[in-house]
């Protein structure tokens, strides 16, 4: 069997991860289509990074900002030198964190053939390779770069499974490969390495991890940098719920997301594990969501390693809405 409906709609297929369900799937991409995949960090919204048809409706589903650029995955290091100029440091790290969960941004190719749609405009393009076999499985079976941001509605929670894209976007894609839970459970740590490094997002390869490839401190951009990648609105990745941050205990009303010691209601890891938490942390926005918690009191969260970017998510969770 290749596909399967689920009774959730008849208009988005579920794809098994199986030759024939990617084939299928890598069939919709090539037809202009819209098809969500796992990889390592969450489930992305794929589209040909060539046409923008494709590419507009990823903005449409999500309901999207245009000015917000997307991620194009490709399956190895060559695939993406086809699309970008590399800098010797951009080579060092995509060398050591390449396939994985690092995002890099770099000068566009005039000859790429990119949608500008990709890059809002810009000239430099996010290029990243998924250390996930599902992800390998398509690319390689639809043989070209695949713009992918998260497959959630924008601003929203992101999805770790499957069932997450279709509670979200079924009906407004052409499908999803059912893949199983993600790994890493955080987006993709994105660099700029268009002149010297400068961390854009934290995610899924920690800061400290890059500083000592590159031999050199990371910068990060000021709070009013302009939007060069994705991941940098300020309200993003939001449950229902409004979000206080740093609670040792819930006030009348909230909901307790606890971390290590904090216990709570829900907990991103009561070991205290950074690993655990990023794995657990979208999963338990929507968990809450699925509670119909109004208010949400999360526990601290140390700073460094993944915790840097399991804070940098409940951040923009917590942040005024528009």
């Amino acid at each position: 069997m290749q596909s399967r409906n689920d009774n959730a709609t008849s208009e988005t297929a579920v794809f098994l991860a199986d030759d024939a369900g990617l084939t299928n799937a890598a069939k919709v991409l090539s037809d202009g289509g819209l098809v969500a995949f796992p990889t390592e960090t969450v489930y992305g919204l794929g589209a040909d990074a060539r046409r923008s048809d494709a590419v507009a409706g990823i903005y449409a589903a999500k309901g999207r900002p245009s000015f917000n650029p997307l991620i194009v995955h490709v399956a190895d290091l060559a695939a993406a030198e086809a699309l970008v100029t590399f800098t010797p440091q951009a080579y060092r790290l995509a060398q050591a964190f390449w396939p994985g969960a690092l995002t890099l941004v770099l000068p566009l190719r005039p000859d790429a053939g990119i949608s500008a749609l990709v890059t809002a405009g810009l000239t430099t393009l996010a290029v990243r390779v998924p250390d996930h076999p599902v992800a390998q499985g398509l690319l390689r079976a639809f043989g070209g770069p695949v713009a992918a941001p998260s497959a959630n509605p924008s601003g929203r929670i992101s999805p770790t499974t499957a069932a997450h894209v279709m509670a979200g976007l079924a009906g407004r894609i052409g499908g999803v490969v059912d893949g199983g839970a993600c790994g890493v459970g955080v987006e993709s740590t994105i660099v700029d390495v268009t002149g010297d490094p400068v961390l854009l997002r934290a995610g899924g390869v920690a800061a400290e991890a890059l500083e000592a490839a590159l031999g050199q401190p990371l910068p990060r951009p000021s709070g009013t940098a302009a939007i060069t990648a994705p991941g940098m609105l300020a309200s993003h990745y939001a449950p229902q719920g409004t979000v206080r941050l740093d609670a040792i205990y819930a006030r009348p009303g909230e909901v307790m997301l606890g971390f290590g010691p904090v216990a709570g209601d829900l907990s991103l890891s009561a070991a205290g594990d950074l690993v655990e938490a990023a794995a657990n942390l979208f999963d338990r926005l929507h968990q809450l969501d699925a509670m119909g918690a109004h208010a949400i009191a999360v526990a601290p969260v140390p700073e460094h390693g993944l915790g840097a970017a399991i804070n940098d998510r409940l951040r923009r969770a917590a942040a005024p809405r528009s």
